[in-house]
């Protein structure tokens, strides 16, 4: 693990939450283009939360079996950093778009993690969710933390923890599996999409005494 786990608010549908993200000192915000979604948000929209980002806070682009058309119209419009991609995409798929991307591992589908990483050798890192194929994420649900932990100890590229994170939880998640990083949605939220600015506040605050 590094001296610390990176921390990732995703579903940002607002400016002023993905400002607030970033204040508090958020590593990363995460925007979802994934039909399915609750917290989709349109390139439009996206674009000026991309653009009032301070520096050094990644912007995330989230898809999820998507057309590399669509993916490309919404690279056009939204500056962002990194590609995650959710769903059944390969690896010649998701470089195609000459940016870093992370490959997200369906848990509840996904007995191997390793020989799952293993298809996609340039993923810059994977993040283990606990949906199963197909699913956007944003459950709420967590998964068993010790696969996670199994999974950091196998795979020589980062692993990103997400699934059920929230500020009562996450310190024990980073203890126990000490990841790269954690990503938070549906835990830091007032309703889907909306994020709690409390809530962001105090999940922060535990990713980082989980790390001291």
């Amino acid at each position: 693990m590094s001296a610390r786990a990176r921390v990732k608010l995703c579903g940002m549908t607002r400016t002023e939450d993905a400002l607030v993200a970033a204040r508090l000192g958020a590593d990363a915000i995460g925007l979802i283009f994934a039909a399915a979604s609750p917290r989709r948000i349109e390139p439009e929209r996206a674009a000026e939360i991309a653009v009032a980002m301070p520096p050094f806070v990644a912007r995330v682009a989230l898809f999820l079996d998507q057309t590399s058309d669509f993916v490309a119209q919404v690279l056009a419009a939204v500056p962002v950093d990194l590609l995650q991609f959710h769903g059944r995409e390969n690896a010649a798929f998701c470089r195609a778009f000459g940016k870093p991307w992370i490959k997200v591992v369906p848990m509840a589908d996904v007995d191997d993690v390793s020989a799952y990483a293993a298809r996609y050798p340039d993923a810059a890192g994977f993040l283990l969710d606990s949906h199963g194929a197909g699913a956007a994420g944003g459950s709420g649900r967590t998964f068993d933390w010790s696969r996670a932990a199994a999974a950091v100890a196998r795979i020589e590229r980062p692993v990103l923890l997400a699934g059920g994170l929230n500020p009562g939880n996450v310190h024990e998640a980073v203890t126990r599996v000490k990841p790269w990083a954690v990503d938070a949605s549906s835990g830091v939220e007032a309703s889907p999409g909306i994020k709690d600015h409390a809530r962001m506040a105090a999940f922060i605050d535990e990713v980082r005494r989980g790390s001291a």
